[in-house]
Parts: C-alpha cells; structure tokens; sequence
C-alpha cells in the first residue's frame, strides 16, 4: 500500500493487484490487533544491527523513510502514538483497524488515486528479454505495465495470501531464493508433561537455550506454555536462533524461575518457607515460590516424596529441587510451522536487489518490498518498519 500511494504521488498510473477480497490482512493482526507500527530506535545504525547480518542492506532505505517519517505518517493523518516497553511503537488507540484507515485514505487521495483490482493473484509473468511485458491473473486475465513492484510477503499466515507460492514465479524470472523458514515463532517440546502446563503465564523468568552443554542465547522476560511446548515473547525472540542450533543438533531450554536470585539465596527462600511449614508435607509447601499449575511437575521431577514431612527432607534434596527452580529442562523438538509464524526468515537473495531503490538487478523493471526479500528482525516493530522503508523507497523510484 505505501509502495502504490508513494509512486501515485509522482504521477504515475498505479494499479494494485491485491490477493485477497480486501486489503490489510496481516496488517490487522499484528500486534495481536494493536499493530506495533515500529520500533522507536532513533539511530538508524543501531536499527539495522537488530536485524543481523542483512541489516546494512537497510541503511540507505532507512535514511530516506526512518522510524520518524513512519510515526510522522500516521501523526499527520490523525492517529495518536505511543511508546511502550522495548521500544515498542502503538497507535494510542491500540486499533490496527486505525492504521489500515489511513493507508486505505492516502491509496485514494494519491494523485489521481490508486485502483485497487481485489482478488487478483499473479499466476505467471511473461518476460520478454529482460523485462517483464505482463503479468496474468489467476482468472486469466492478463495486465501490463512499465514497472512491476512484488511486494507479496513470505510463507508466514498463509491464510492471509503470504503463502509462498510468489517465491516459485519468481525463481523462474531467474532470482535466488533463500530458502525460507518459519521466524518469530512458537518451539515444540519433547516432553510429556508440557500439555498439563498449558496457558500457565509466566513472568520475570529467564530462558535459555543450551547445546552442548553451553549456553547459547537467553532471554529475560515473559513467556507461556502451550500444549505441546512453549510461546510468548522471550520464545518468539529467540527462536531464530534456535532454530539454526537445531541444524546443528539437539537444543534444550532452560528456565530460571527465579533470576533475580542466586542458588544460595532460593535456598535461604525455601528453608524459611519450610520452617514455616514444617510439619507439613512436601507437596504442601510449594505454594508462596511457584505457581500452582507448575508445583505437581516440580514435585514429580525433584524426585521428591510428596508425603514426605518437610522437616525430614535432607540439604541433597534440597539441592536438587533448587537446581529444578533455577533450570527447568525441555527439549525443543522442531519449531512451529509457518501457520503459527509471524514473519518468514529467508525470501529473494538481497545480493540480487539494489539496496538504494529496492529494484532487481535481474528484471530491470522489477522492484521488492516487504517480507518477500531475505530480511527479517525481532519483535518489536522491527518487521513492519522493514515494509515501510523498503515500500517507501520502491514505490518512490517509479516517480523519478
């Protein structure tokens, strides 16, 4: 959308060929419906570092379209921002409906407007030397113009329309596809009891994925278990990253219920509940240190008794279930699939598109956006700020 209102404004005759029988699908679900619009890292450096090695194709992008000229767009047409934990960048209305309005506005009042052609999905393109001469619809129709922008996402929701099938269209056109993997995503877990733990919430834990028997990445945070293994932010963040450890072998997790505290001080905690509690039984005295949903597996794990009396339990015990608290193994078994994944890692090779105006170093009348180009960021508004900057440029080019 911001790709077609920047090349209207320039003059040009666009035509947006849209999926779906209306537009904005995914747009309206981000931040689970509250559309987290950017990341609000004012040093364009620092920004393009969070999304790895191909952060740097960013760079001359975001120093014509950066965090302020997105917050400033919406701004301008109304829509109040706010900024919360992480850098996290909210319309103050926590409305996605709100910033899908204005794209909606601006594609009207464009020049002389954009058309926008609904439930059209581009089944082929019909090249002619090095150039695209037209594209043909899936009902058969066929459309033709000078200049061609892709900007059709990843593999990520396809029941939005990102469902992959552009990245065949254009391999044939000759690009590279890396190819692409479910990002920011759920983990699944190996564990059986992980079922009896699903929807507990857990807050200020820390998570880490361990291969090897070292430590890889963490993260501190929230999370949450599901039915069959864990989601939430800490896991959706670093699950890039466990999914390339899980390339290279078994990757288990471990949480630390309480971080803010070392072995010696949880076992100062534990010894005062218990002498609280002394003459009660073991599988009693959990209830001021974990929640209520994790104590049975905790139990089960320490190997404990759970009729034991508290005052019998030895220091060895003791120590073992501090070592559950302070590292609750799980074993990661795959990641969840594209269905569950909020933006696809992978996507059109990035040595193949001109970083300074989006366009195809193969197709010369071909231009990228989106998630559709192999660049993706954490949570945290790093994704959508990804379109803006690569649709704002891409869309900018064809009115020069």
């Amino acid at each position: 959308m911001l790709a077609a209102i920047e090349a209207a404004k320039g003059g040009a005759n666009v035509v947006l060929l849209e999926k779906n029988n209306r537009l904005g699908v995914k747009l309206l679900i981000t931040g689970k419906g509250r559309c987290n619009i950017t990341n609000y890292e004012i040093d364009n450096r620092k920004l393009a570092e969070a999304y790895g090695d191909n952060g740097k194709f960013l760079l001359s992008g975001l120093s014509r379209f950066s965090v302020f000229d997105v917050i400033d767009l919406f701004e301008k047409q109304g829509v109040k921002i706010k900024v919360e934990r992480g850098n996290r960048v909210f319309p103050c209305s926590d409305k996605s409906m709100d910033v899908l309005q204005v794209l909606e506005k601006k594609l009207r009042q464009s020049g002389t407007g954009v058309k926008v052609v609904k439930n059209a999905e581009v089944n082929k393109f019909v090249v002619k030397g090095d150039s695209i001469e037209k594209v043909i619809l899936n009902n058969g129709h066929e459309q033709q113009f000078d200049e061609y922008i892709v900007c059709a996402g990843g593999k990520s929701y396809p029941t939005t329309g990102s469902d992959g099938s552009m990245y065949e269209l254009l391999k044939k056109l000759g690009h590279t596809i890396v190819p692409p993997r479910p990002a920011l995503v759920p983990v699944i877990c190996k564990e059986r009891f992980i079922g009896d733990l699903e929807g507990l919430s857990l807050k200020h834990v820390e998570i880490s994925a361990w291969q090897n028997d070292k430590k890889q990445t963490s993260r501190f945070g929230e999370a949450i278990f599901t039915g069959d293994g864990m989601s939430g932010p800490i896991i959706i963040d670093m699950s890039k990253e466990v999914c390339e450890l899980l390339s290279n072998g078994q990757v288990k997790l471990g949480i630390d219920f309480k971080p803010a505290l070392s072995e010696r001080e949880v076992d100062v905690r534990i010894l005062r509940d218990f002498q609280e509690l002394k003459n009660k039984m073991f599988k009693n005295s959990l209830d001021k240190l974990l929640p209520k949903k994790l104590i049975p597996i905790v139990i089960k794990l320490s190997e404990i008794d759970p009729d034991k009396k508290i005052n019998s339990i030895t220091k060895e015990e003791r120590k073992g279930l501090i070592k559950i608290i302070k590292n609750f193994e799980l074993t990661v078994t795959r990641l969840a699939g594209f269905d569950k994944a909020i933006v696809t890692s992978g996507g059109v090779d990035l040595k193949e598109v001109d970083p300074k105006t989006m366009r195809s170093k193969i197709i010369k009348n071909l231009l990228f956006a989106g998630e559709v180009l192999d660049i993706d960021g954490p949570t945290g508004g790093y994704n959508l700020q990804v379109a803006w900057t690569t649709g704002y440029v891409a869309g900018s080019m064809l009115d020069e």
